[in-house]
């Protein structure tokens, strides 16, 4: 009982985090603020998408006045930009490729909208000329293309079931040709461990190799009611990961979870405010998935038959994902599908990878411009062609942007977040960083980010120096990954010489960060997150490795950018 009780208050504390996040007045960072002298120099400009994401209500402080040094009051506002990913398909379930913009219709909140780009299905898959092998590779060589990350859960999935489902993704492989036409990332997730069993590759051996090396720990949570919130926190935590690091590749991607998802959870035994607070988690993360562009497909490998001692009584009178909250509605609103109730599982897997790389894009700017973040904005796409179903995301919610920022008081969100990146090993790309190491200075690192990753903030007369505020995270770990020391600082640069008070700065910065001596540390990883998007890049260094004569960058350069 006391067991019970205590998983419905994690389960309720992790709800609250999401929650707090969502109001404008959130505190996000942990430590007090220091104020290095910008060393930066002009880069790439800020691409429009970057500063608004997809269906995000307009930043703080949009549509106000802003004074010119001449006097003169400007209105800076913000319009929405929805872009739609889609797979049409007959009606035997194959993919139809061949339709046109005129074709398509859209529709939202029933106001017809204009399509204002339109991508054919398939117009962006990397071409054979190029071999892709890594994150880094990804976003230089083909930015644009449509990506596959299989995910494995192995914290909601029984033993039995689980063996199946590696049996069944390694039986597809096989059939696949040497090299993949799609980019593919293969990640297994626990209770314990979210382990990056291979980064983006086209090379199917190499993919095989990985999943033959990993062992899986028998799950003996799942066995057992008393985990029930760590499970369900660690499902919403684990897609928020994956989307907050893929975000800065502008290309589609394809997530297909193979796993049971949320465990059973009846709202019934619980507060209702706990049921609100679950669903509000829901919605953010959903609109996380969607700002992303990754699109989720749920797989279970339990077969036709449920198990009702297995995965608990609900399970047998519910969908096969269980609970009050089917973990198949997050397929569905992000635009994929949850397929179940099959043994054939190679061949499901195989269809969410087909659809991956036969969608169609396009976009257009809401016709309705309010900003009631309680609407849903539901979405309609018709097609002229009789007889055909188009899949995408249902619609979507209007979010507050990153709050401002507490030092004293960093919400559960934040540290959450901060924490699943400086622990992964996955490369997070959402901010364009460089790390070098001066060659007679093997401890200090010189960070560099790139401007298409900043956002610098207006002068006003309470605060006339325009700045940029980050967080940056170090930690240091030991020849087993075991984690020795963590450091967090808030970072405020300030934009030096002639800078116009308003408009936009294309300017990135170079900060120095020294980091304490540990003879037992093999690498650090960097993380930078920008505080006005939220976004997160990483970098990590092998210490093992004495630093490049020329002071070149220990990690890969960010897409399009130029090491300095």
């Amino acid at each position: 009982m006391k067991r019970t009780c205590l998983s419905a208050f994690l389960l309720a504390a992790f709800a609250t985090a999401v929650h707090a996040q969502q109001t404008p007045a959130d505190a996000t960072q942990p430590t007090a603020q220091s104020a290095p002298q910008s060393t930066s120099q002009p880069a790439q400009p800020i691409q429009g998408p970057q500063a608004q994401p997809s269906g995000q209500a307009p930043a703080a402080g949009s549509g106000q006045p802003a004074r010119d040094a001449n006097g003169t009051y400007t209105i800076r506002s913000t319009a929405r930009l929805v872009v739609l990913d889609m797979v049409v398909t007959d009606a035997k379930g194959n993919v139809v490729t061949d339709l046109k913009k005129d074709d398509f219709h859209v529709t939202e909140m029933n106001e017809p909208q204009t399509i204002l780009s339109f991508d054919t299905a398939g117009a962006h898959v990397a071409p054979p000329s190029v071999t892709i092998d890594s994150t880094a590779a990804l976003d230089q060589l083909a930015p644009q293309a449509p990506v596959n990350i299989v995910l494995l859960d192995e914290f909601n999935t029984r033993f039995e079931d689980m063996a199946f489902a590696r049996y069944s993704l390694k039986k597809f492989l096989e059939r696949q040709p040497g090299k993949l036409t799609t980019p593919t990332m293969l990640i297994a997730v626990s209770l314990q461990n979210f382990t990056v069993l291979h980064d983006y590759t086209q090379d199917k051996d190499e993919l095989i190799k990985a999943l033959d090396h990993h062992f899986v720990a028998y799950p003996w949570q799942a066995h057992q009611y008393a985990w029930l919130a760590e499970r369900y926190s660690l499902a919403f935590i684990t897609l928020r990961r994956v989307a907050q690091a893929v975000i800065g590749h502008p290309g589609h991607k394809n997530m297909i979870w193979i796993g049971r998802g949320f465990p059973n959870l009846n709202m019934a035994n619980f507060p209702v405010d706990t049921e609100r607070r679950v669903n509000n988690a829901v919605q953010d993360c959903v609109n996380v998935l969607r700002d992303a562009r990754v699109t989720l497909y749920t797989i279970d490998p339990a077969g036709l038959q449920v198990n009702q001692q297995a995965y608990g009584a609900d399970a047998a009178f519910t969908d096969p994902f269980g609970g009050n909250y089917q973990f198949a509605k997050l397929a569905t609103a992000t635009g994929g599908r949850a397929i179940y109730g099959r043994n054939d599982v190679d061949a499901q897997i195989g269809t969410a990878i087909r659809d991956g790389s036969s969608f169609y894009s396009l976009s257009y700017r809401p016709t309705n411009t309010s900003a009631d973040l309680q609407k849903f904005r539901r979405i309609k796409v018709t097609i002229d062609r009789p007889g055909l179903t188009v899949t995408t995301r249902e619609g979507y919610y209007l979010q507050y942007g990153p709050g401002r920022v507490d030092p004293q008081k960093p919400s559960q969100r934040l540290v959450t977040d901060l924490l699943a990146a400086e622990g992964s090993t996955m490369v997070y790309d959402g901010v364009p960083i460089t790390v070098r190491r001066p060659a007679g200075d093997p401890d200090m690192f010189t960070i560099h980010v790139d401007a298409k990753g900043l956002f610098w903030t207006y002068a006003t007369d309470t605060e006339p120096q325009r700045h940029a505020d980050v967080i940056l995270v170090a930690s240091t770990f030991d020849k087993k990954g075991k984690e020795l020391k963590r450091d967090a600082k808030s970072i405020r640069v300030n934009a030096t010489g002639e800078v116009p008070p308003t408009g936009r700065l294309e300017r990135a910065i170079d900060f120095q960060y020294r980091l304490a001596h540990d003879p037992k540390a093999v690498r650090v990883r960097i993380v930078v997150r920008v505080t006005a998007s939220g976004r997160i890049g990483t970098a990590d260094i092998d210490l093992t490795q004495p630093p490049p004569p020329d002071a070149a960058a220990a990690t890969m350069p960010a897409a399009g950018d130029a090491v300095r």
